[in-house]
């Protein structure tokens, strides 16, 4: 049992749903399987499912447990910033593809 680091510029939603709620009302909150660290208080860039950079957001809370099932999660509670203008969305995701999501070679 361990925690995993996330990068400090890198919030991926999983879900969809989540990606919606956080930028429908403002706030909202992700789960990710185990025990992770987000930088409290820091503004990061938030990713969708398809690693597309969407938005600026501030995580608000990290909060790591076993879950009723016994498996080890994460929730994330954050609101959002703002969101990114076409030009900043497509400069931040490719640079993220070059740096976190694309071939580790």
């Amino acid at each position: 049992m361990g925690f995993q680091s996330e990068f400090n510029s890198v919030c991926k939603f999983k879900s969809e749903q989540e990606l919606y709620e956080l930028l429908e009302y403002g706030r909202g909150k992700m789960v990710k399987s185990g025990f992770r660290v987000y930088p409290t208080g820091q503004k990061v860039i938030a990713y969708t499912p398809d690693n597309k950079a969407i938005a600026i957001v501030k995580i608000q809370a990290s909060i790591a447990e076993i879950n009723f099932q016994g498996k080890e999660v994460t929730q994330v509670e954050m609101e959002l910033v703002r969101k990114l203008t076409d030009e900043e969305s497509r400069v931040q995701t490719a640079l993220a593809h070059e740096m976190f999501f694309g071939e580790h070679g």
